[in-house]
């Protein structure tokens, strides 16, 4: 605007109002961007599960046994998350062993592998269970 003065400028008023649209364009954005972000790292995990099945495969022809977290983290030069004790972490997901350290004998007929991730502030978990059977997605 232009005032008596010949000075060029923004009124409050109008400063106002440009922080209130963006205010709720925010409040409107913010939980759709939470949802995509979130649909995202599922999506990934799923792929990295499938992954990890086809690496599982290939480790049984070879050995006669599927191979521990631990071996297929390895053997994905680490791309299936950071080692924590028996459990990977990756992101938000916490991924397991059933039983925890499976023994050779285990091996040789079965594994299981779980990936969950708990979304606190909506109360509910998403978990990915892995057999040698495949990939079962069970969601809340």
């Amino acid at each position: 605007m232009k005032n008596s003065k010949g000075e060029r400028g923004f009124s409050l008023v109008e400063l106002l109002v440009v922080c209130v649209v963006i205010g709720v364009i925010t409040t409107i954005a913010i939980p759709y961007l939470q949802k995509a972000i979130q649909a995202s790292e599922n999506g990934n995990m799923y792929a990295t599960l499938r992954s990890v099945a086809t690496t599982q495969a290939s480790f049984y022809s070879q050995r006669n046994r599927y191979a521990r977290l631990n071996e297929v983290n390895n053997l994905m030069n680490d791309s299936v998350g950071t080692l924590s004790g028996n459990e990977l972490i990756r992101g938000r997901f916490v991924i397991a062993m059933e039983p925890p350290v499976p023994t050779d004998a285990e091996l040789r007929d079965t594994y299981t592998i779980t990936a969950t991730r708990s979304v606190a502030s909506e109360g509910i978990s998403y978990v990915y269970r892995i057999t040698e059977a495949g990939l079962v997605p069970i969601f809340p």
